[in-house]
Parts: C-alpha cells; structure tokens; sequence
C-alpha cells in the first residue's frame, strides 16, 4: 500500500536544515554513495513512522540481513572473509551516519573476487568426470549451514551443488521423455495423426546433455554477474539498513523507481517488445499488437539485438552481451521520438528499423471481467483485479475504480445475479483506489483509519451516494491478498457489503508507504534515487489493525499457500499488531453468513477434488522443508520414484473441471480474430479458471446468497 503523499506539508514540520547535508554534486561514484547513505539515514530518523535508534543493536540486525540479502546459500564468502567481516558488525550505525563506505568496499571487492575464484573452480568441477554414485549428501537449509572454512571446503560445496543440478537435469529429462511417450502412444492407440516428437536418450547420454546444460546455466549466472555494477550492489546494501526499520520501507535507484513506476501504472514509453537474454545475447521475444514494433511489419519474435540507438544525433550503442535491464533502458524513452534498433534476422541478414515511441499499456496489470454460467443455468459476473493500479501523473491514465466500474457495466449487460470480485495475488496499490471501489458497490461512509507517527487518526471515506452494484457480492482472497486488499475486503466485510472467501487470512500488510525524492534534500540536478518510506498505519472501521493478522474470511479454504510460511507475521522486522477506537459506521448485515459458512463447509467436507489439494499442499510443503538431498544417482532416483508415486495420486488434480461455462463479450470475441497475443492470453486464462475448485465454489456460494429479510 502507498498514495500519492504530498510530503511538502509535512516537511514544514522538520528543519528543513536538518536534513540539507551535500551542497556541492558529488564527483564520482563513492561520493554519490556517500551522499546516498547520509541523507537515507535522515530521512529514515526523521520521517520513518516508527524510527529506531541508530545504535549497536541495530547495526547487528542490519549485518544480519545484509548477508541474508548477498549470500543466502554461503556458498560465496570464506569463513574467513565472515570472521573479517565481523570486526564491522557493530560499526554499520556509524558508518551510515557519516556516509562511510569502508565495509560495503570490503565487502563487494571481496565478492567479486570469489565469484573471479569460483567461475575457476566449476570450470575445473567441468573439465573432470562427475560421479554421480558417490554417496554424498546437499544440506538444503542455509540455517544449518556454515561458510566453507577452506578453498577445498568451497570446491566441495560447489561440486556437490553442481552434481545436484545435473541430476534435476536428467530427471526433468526423464519426466519430458515419459509425457512423450504418453502421448505417443495415446495418438497411436487411437489412430491420429502422430506428429509426437520422442527421442529416446540412453542413460550416458542425459548425464553428458544434463551436464552440458548445467555447465551453461553456471557460465551464464557468472556472466551475468560480473556485468552487474558495483553500484546496482549499493541497492541491496541500502535496502540492509531500510529493511530493518520495516520490511517495506525500501531504497530504490532511479532505474529501479523507473520500473516500479512502470508496473505501478500499467503503460511504459517503448516499442511493445519483450527483451530476453539468451547465452549473452539479447533477442525480441513477444511484440504487443498495435505497439510500434508490431506496427514496423520488420521485426519478430527471435531477432537478434545488434544495436541501440536511442537519439538521433547519438551513435547507436551496441548491446552484444549487455544485460536486458541496460538495453531496456535505451530502448525506452519520451513518447514521440525515434529508436533505432540494428536486428540479425533469422536468415542471417542485418536490418536497422527505426521506430516511433508510443505509451503501451500492460494489459496484465488491469481488471478484467468474463459471464460466467453455473451448472444450475444461472448467469454470474467474475471480475479478476490484479492490482490497485493509478496513475498519478496523467488525469487521462489508467485506474482500477474506473477499470472496474466499466466492468460491472459490462457485465450488467448481460443481466448477471451476482458479482465475484477476485483479490487473490492482489499485493495492493494505490490507496485512494479502494475508496473509489467501495463506492460502485455501496452508499457513502467510511472505509479505513489512517494513523500518523505522531498518533494522528484521520478516518478515509467513501463519499459516493451512487452505487453501479447492490447486487450478491463474493470478495476472494489468499495469503498474497495484501494492502489496499485487505483494506478493502476489511471494510466490506465489516459492513456485511459482502461474503470474504478464500484462505483463512490475508497477508497481514497494514501500513502506508509513499516515496520521498532524495534529491529534494539536496542542492544538486543528479539522481539520487529515492526511499519508499513507512509513513503511516492504516485501521479496518473497527479500529482493528490489519498488521501481521490480515482479513480473516467469512468462509475459509485453504490453499497451497496456507501450509507455508508467507505473511507479514512471519517476517522478523514487520511492525506490530495494534488496535484504535472505532469509527462510526452502519452495518448492513447483508446475509446470513452462519447459514453460507455452513452450507460451504458441508459442501467442501464432501468435494474429493478440495480435499485432495489440500494433501498435495501439505505434501508440497514438506518436500519445501526437507534439509537435505541424497547426491547418489541410485538412492536420487529412488527419491523421485517415490515423490513421482505421489505425484501421480495427486494427477486427478490437474485434470479437474469446475463445470462452469465461461463467455467473453462480443468486442472481445472481435478482438482475437485480430491480436494473436490477446488470444492465446485469454484461452490460458479460460482454461485456469475451468480448473479453479475455489471458483466453482465461489459460485455456489452466489447461488445460495439472499438478503436477509
């Protein structure tokens, strides 16, 4: 959850001298990270909604997480190195607070000098047999490991990490070769056209093409991090002091607020291409229909990237072995103005095809709707919200509140009984956007309670007297349903506007972030980049937090999510639960939802299909927990006999139908005889939401709705 915080008001709050420190550009790169760790530390004491004591304490936890950030695994740093490292352990208050750069040099240097060590270790793991019968064992768990103590010690972890990977290799090859052969002898059998590939490997040659595989994959990540900047590293050591006053409280770098501001709003500047990397080269993956790339009638799928150019009066760059992101960031631009980009086509020939920048919109971040007709012949609306989308700068842009709002038109076209809204994967948004939905569903009043650092409470409200919906209403969620989904799903079901369903509760984000320009404290033109900041705690009507303990719905089903450890409760650093005063308010009380919560749970006791996902989950999260792996061929194999035996219980899931039929309108039905992209995105889509058990229960939970009388 963020909004658009105007953070001037505030500011006249704090001595604006106070957090002014630089008055003169920095030179280089290590002046700039100077400046950087000086003024996130001002703004974090002075602006942070709970701000901690910059002491020793705190630069325990941060050296903590910083480790946790660079080297999860400890397969990179010596034992050595950490007990180096550890005369720093109770210095990193100090060295923020004076922009000192001492340990995060020592650091970084060091890692990339044992990644230099390592690339030549798994080369030489590459240039010798691997036996695959030695009796040898993986620890899986990075709680139960420790930083190798010698260079044989890390050749070892290595090898072993490099034999399991092979491993996984020739198992996936023998899972592809085994479907193949399914379907083979399914088209033989009844007598179809057989256009089934299969190629049968001997057990030498999947060891020899497995580990070919994985000796690519390893040259390729170590590719791929040796061109990474030292300063992209700078982030991640930034984010080891944010994080630890809260783990949404985060340093973006101009690039990284560039992405985020991308995926916020749902269009970006460009020419509607997926850029993929592939063995150091970059090549066109997808083109967005419409999208100037699409529109140039030069360029597809699989062409090789040779060349950038990105103005006019500039040379074209040439991005053979660049990483994505960095071509990305040339290709994009102001709308309206020329790229060029230098292609290889697949025939070997060299064309330069110049474009014209255009907003393109991701589809994928907005809402969208379908009819959907149960087995009973009723007719429902379903509407799949994805995120609480805005756009700040454009009054023309995008947003969910109106994305929606034409949707539940739509769908009252088509004389729908009742509306399933799905927050499920929903991570939140923009906060404004959760007042402007309520309002489609229900008469004005208040929706969330907002409280300041300073203990202000300011209550939001719904100030729409005209709802487009005041029919049946099904609100679902899982444990990744967070911030403006929790707001708003907490608010109808206070309400009683509508039935919450789905996991037993929400993600548990109960704060307010906005971003804070570091440029502003600073007399200079560069950019610094800026902090996504905790300014404020948010409160259902009840006064009741949603921190750490999320929304807990009217009807529980659990899901794959709920067996493992995803939550706000389950992270060291997330603020506490708290509760305030409640703020007046009107229940509705809607629906009897004793008599629904019985009438679904009865059903669920009794659907073969739920109760065996809910075994798979479990299963799958055992297998998330186990701390070690066998590396011996035979006993691996024996392993993946035995999980591919309860794999092959748990295959009833996968062939599961709802029994529910789903219809796109008319305009869209138009619209896939023309954009192939937006077909293929929308038969995937169908065919998932045919296989959703929590769907086809959503709408009986529809079906058995009835304003209480």
């Amino acid at each position: 959850m963020w909004k658009n915080f105007k953070l001037n008001k505030f500011l006249l709050l704090i001595p604006l001298t106070s957090l002014m420190f630089c008055f003169n550009s920095p030179k280089n790169d290590d002046e700039k990270m100077q400046t950087i760790m000086v003024s996130v530390k001002n703004t974090l004491s002075y602006l942070h909604y709970s701000p901690k004591p910059i002491n020793d304490a705190y630069s325990k936890d941060v050296y903590k997480h910083y480790f946790e950030l660079v080297d999860p695994a400890k397969r990179y740093f010596l034992q050595s190195d950490m007990d180096e490292f550890s005369k720093h352990e109770s210095k990193l208050d100090d060295y923020l607070n004076v922009g000192d750069l001492t340990f995060y040099k020592l650091t970084i240097d060091r890692l990339y000098q044992r990644v230099d060590e390592i690339d030549k270790i798994t080369q030489e793991i590459f240039s010798k047999p691997i036996n695959l019968e030695e009796d040898e064992t993986l620890i899986l768990e990075p709680k139960l490991k420790k930083a190798p103590t010698t260079k044989q010690e890390q050749y070892n972890e290595w090898r072993k990490f490099i034999k399991y990977n092979i491993l996984q290799e020739i198992e996936s090859m023998n899972s592809k070769e085994e479907i193949q052969k399914e379907k083979k002898d399914s088209v033989q059998k009844y007598k179809l056209k057989d256009t089934i590939k299969l190629e049968i490997l001997t057990p030498e040659q999947k060891r020899v093409k497995a580990t070919d595989e994985v000796k690519d994959l390893v040259k390729e990540t170590f590719t791929r991090f040796k061109k990474r900047k030292k300063m992209d590293w700078f982030t991640v050591y930034m984010n080891a002091y944010t994080e630890v006053f809260d783990p949404h409280t985060n340093y973006y770098s101009p690039k990284d607020k560039e992405d985020f501001d991308t995926n916020f709003t749902g269009k970006v500047i460009g020419i509607g291409a997926i850029i993929q990397e592939k063995k150091g080269n970059l090549y066109l993956g997808a083109l967005t229909i419409g999208a100037p790339a699409w529109k140039s009638k030069q360029l597809s799928e699989g062409d090789k990237i040779l060349k950038v150019k990105s103005k006019p009066k500039e040379d074209a760059v040439n991005v053979v072995g660049m990483l994505s992101d960095e071509a990305v960031r040339l290709i994009r631009g102001e709308k309206g103005t020329p790229v060029t980009l230098t292609v290889q086509k697949k025939d070997g020939t060299i064309k330069d095809v110049t474009m014209i920048r255009e907003e393109v919109a991701i589809e994928d971040t907005f809402a969208r709707s379908i009819i959907v007709t149960s087995p009973n012949g009723k007719r429902y609306g379903f509407i799949n919200l994805p995120s609480f989308n805005a756009d700040f700068e454009d009054s023309k842009g995008r947003n969910a509140s109106d994305d929606i709002k034409n949707e539940i038109i739509k769908l009252k076209s088509q004389n729908v009984e009742g509306i399933v809204l799905d927050l499920r994967n929903n991570g939140g948004g923009s906060l404004t956007e959760v007042g402007d939905i309520m309002g489609l569903f229900m008469n004005a009043g208040p929706y969330v309670q907002v409280k300041d650092g300073n203990g202000k409470i300011q209550t939001l409200k719904n100030k729409n007297e005209a709802p487009i919906w005041t029919g049946p209403l099904v609100i679902m969620q899982n444990e990744l349903s967070a911030s403006a989904s929790e707001i708003l799903a907490g608010a109808m079901q206070d309400y009683g506007r509508a039935m919450v369903i789905g996991s037993p509760q929400s993600f548990g984000k109960g704060t307010v972030q906005t971003f804070v320009d570091l440029n502003r404290f600073l007399n200079t033109e560069d950019d610094f980049g800026s902090l996504k900041l905790t300014i404020q705690k948010f409160y259902r009507i009840t006064g009741e937090s949603t921190q750490r303990k999320g929304i807990v719905s009217d009807i529980q089903m659990k899901d794959f999510f709920t067996y493992a450890e995803i939550g706000e409760r389950y992270d060291d650093f997330a603020l506490a639960w708290d509760k305030i005063p409640s703020t007046n308010f009107q229940k509705l009380s809607y629906f009897d939802i004793k008599a629904l919560e019985k009438a679904s749970s009865d059903r669920m006791a009794k659907n073969s299909n739920y109760q065996l996902l809910l075994e798979s989950a479990q299963w799958r999260e055992n297998l998330d927990k186990e701390e070690s792996i066998t590396l011996n061929q035979s006993k691996f194999n024996e392993v993946m006999k035995q999980r591919k035996a309860q794999i092959e219980k748990f295959k009833a899931l996968t062939k599961f139908e709802n029994g529910l039929k789903f219809t796109m309108y008319p305009g869209e039905i138009e619209r896939e005889k023309k954009d192939e992209v937006f077909k293929k995105k929308s038969e995937i889509w169908v065919k998932n939401l045919k296989k959703d058990s929590y769907l086809q229960e959503a709408m009986n939970i529809l079906s058995d709705m009835k304003a209480k009388s």
